[in-house]
């Protein structure tokens, strides 16, 4: 076989390792030109490697095991909408909770649970006859405008309430997935890669878990349409004290309807 002049082997050589480089390029499977697909698991923490109920068990442990957490999104819960964003530690929790157009803020320090609202949600379907206000409710809701208000223990709301404040009860509850467990895509969750974990295909929830650091819970798709959550500032502490005198309204052993 007749050799290749020096200039024309060059030349093939520049032209195949141009190619190579090119399906390596277009094909990021690969390592190399016939190279082996890359460990999707490289440099991760290894949960992508486990089975989907593991990764759900694990996620669960380590967002228990947090001191803080900051939750956010929507929850739908028995017809009603309430959107969130609450920081939470064991102590306690604060935050803004919307619900029916309406705003307000929790804050519980141990066993304390205040709330702070305008004077618009404490006339809100409030009066007599047409629906309106009185004008006794009007002036008694004026008063607390802007104000917190101890929830006492013994009202109804307290344990409504507080439950937006609980970081174990929060989490306990909603990222629970419902059915059988598989694991879904892997993607990103901002800037960290993250591995899905779905209930039934989706219907019973689909949770998004860290593959960077500790796996973490990072967002939480909730089944039958209940809503979306975000997880952040894993560990992340923020201070936590009850409200200066000045800031509240004693208003004795039981809150105004509301």
């Amino acid at each position: 076989m007749t050799a290749l002049p020096l200039a024309s082997r060059a030349r093939r050589a520049a032209f195949v390792s141009a190619m190579c480089a090119g399906m390596v390029a277009a094909v990021t499977s690969l390592t190399g030109c016939g190279g082996k697909a890359e460990d999707p698991d490289a440099g991760t923490n290894g949960v992508g490697k486990l089975s989907a109920p593991k990764i759900q068990s694990k996620s669960s442990k380590v967002a228990q095991a947090a001191s803080a957490v900051r939750l956010s999104g929507t929850v739908v819960s028995k017809g009603h909408t309430y959107t969130l964003d609450m920081r939470l530690k064991g102590e306690g929790g604060e935050g803004s909770v919307t619900s029916k157009g309406q705003t307000f803020r929790l804050l519980r320090v141990g066993e304390q649970l205040f709330l702070k609202a305008d004077s618009e949600f404490w006339t809100h379907e409030r009066g007599q006859g047409d629906g309106k206000p009185q004008q006794a409710d009007e002036a008694a809701a004026a008063k607390l405008d802007g104000k917190y208000v101890k929830v006492p223990q013994g009202d109804p709301a307290y344990e409504q309430l507080s439950g937006f404040t609980d970081k174990d009860v929060l989490l306990d509850g909603m990222l629970t997935l419902h059915g059988h467990l598989a694991k879904g895509d892997r993607g990103r969750t901002g800037a960290l890669r993250t591995i899905k974990v779905t209930g039934d295909q989706g219907a019973g929830g689909t949770l998004s878990v860290s593959l960077d650091g500790k796996p973490y819970p990072l967002r939480l798709e909730r089944g039958g349409h209940a809503g979306i959550l975000k997880l952040t500032d894993w560990n992340k502490d923020f201070p936590l004290q009850p409200p200066a005198k000045s800031e509240m309204v004693d208003y004795g052993k039981q809150l105004p309807t509301s």
